[in-house]
């Protein structure tokens, strides 16, 4: 699951950057208003974590151009301005929590969270396939009700693929939910991460799509 975050303080993303992929998820930063826009054209990001006092284009103006996109991520604003009418104010642009600043990293983990689980609300917080039981929240799966053991990448891979069953996922696409700007990939990184989940749910459920990628197969 990849994250936006838009703070020009550098020593508080740095510890919000660590903490979270900590917990697993691929963070991208950002220091700028016009930066942080340019990262949601050209991204799919599951949450966007904003700064209302960005430079170049503020955390407001960045909503707005958010808005606008056909891919709506949601948008936590983490900001200083810690009024009642700012909170309002930033609520009532659209923005799906307003977290004051100093908070907790802990805080900000469950708000995230916070997040999934309404994107996830309709049937998508459990993801099924065959015997594969995939809980998105708990980042959890079970096979025939025992539970699988996967690292962070691999439970990410699944879940990409078990997103949408029928279609192909490129290489490309499992890349891009997999590293953040600057991660060194390896050429054969996705190969390697596939063949290790094939050895755990077995080889007959992944079927590679020769030059385009990859599904679910069913059995």
């Amino acid at each position: 699951m990849r994250i936006l975050l838009a703070e020009d303080d550098r020593s508080q993303a740095e510890s919000i950057k660590t903490w979270l992929e900590m917990d697993g998820y691929v963070v991208d930063w950002v220091e700028r208003g016009d930066h942080a826009i340019l990262a949601v054209e050209q991204h799919q990001y599951d949450c966007v974590l904003l700064d209302r006092g960005l430079p170049n284009k503020s955390g407001d103006e960045i909503l707005k151009a958010i808005q606008k996109s056909a891919i709506l991520p949601p948008v936590i604003f983490i900001t200083a301005r810690d009024s009642i009418q700012d909170r309002v104010q930033g609520l009532d642009l659209g923005a799906n929590d307003y977290l004051v600043k100093p908070f907790s990293l802990e805080e900000l983990s469950a708000r995230v969270r916070s997040q999934f689980r309404q994107k996830h609300t309709h049937g998508q917080d459990h993801l099924t396939f065959a015997n594969l039981s995939l809980d998105v929240q708990g980042k959890t799966l079970t096979q025939d009700g025992q539970q699988v053991n996967l690292t962070a990448k691999e439970f990410q891979i699944l879940y990409k693929l078990m997103q949408k069953t029928e279609q192909i996922v490129t290489r490309e696409q499992l890349e891009e939910s997999l590293y953040a700007w600057g991660d060194e990939i390896e050429s054969n990184a996705i190969e390697v991460y596939i063949y290790q989940l094939r050895k755990k749910i077995g080889s007959h459920l992944i079927k590679t799509i020769r030059g385009m990628g990859y599904r679910m197969n069913q059995p």
